[in-house]
């Protein structure tokens, strides 16, 4: 298997042990269900919930949606609800009361990291190559 295609199965076991931790940290009570709540959780690629501020500005967005915290599980992610009936004001938002994620996604973090370590390849080839010429 390719050093890629190790780290793509690798981020996949990870984020599938992430969901299943998540299942199991997120029992609902009957009541919780049946009274009208909605649920998600708010994820933080680059860990913005261990510091107060980003938290504090993440849950005050949140909270214009209706959203308020119910727990936070570690640095990246933060469980939230609110009531089903909070969706009326959703149009005038100007944001998805549905994200899940907060700052840069994954997937952005996961090009950055990439590209800068195709970046620093090509920097030490060309060093490698400006020594040997």
């Amino acid at each position: 298997m390719s050093a890629g295609g190790a780290s793509a199965a690798a981020a996949a076991a990870a984020a599938r042990r992430r969901r299943e931790e998540e299942e199991a940290m997120t029992a609902y009570t009957h009541a919780d269900l049946t009274e009208g709540w909605e649920f998600k959780i708010l994820r933080s690629a680059t860990g913005q919930f261990r510091n107060p501020d980003p938290l504090r500005q993440a849950l005050e967005e949140e909270a214009r949606a209706g959203w308020v915290l119910m727990e936070k599980f570690d640095n990246q992610r933060v469980r939230l609800k609110r009531p089903a009936a909070a969706r009326a004001g959703d149009a005038a938002l100007g944001f998805d009361p549905y994200r899940t994620s907060y700052g840069m996604g994954e997937g952005t973090l996961a090009f950055i990291i990439i590209g800068s370590i195709i970046g620093s390849i090509s920097l030490l080839l060309v060093i490698i190559f400006a020594a040997t010429h």
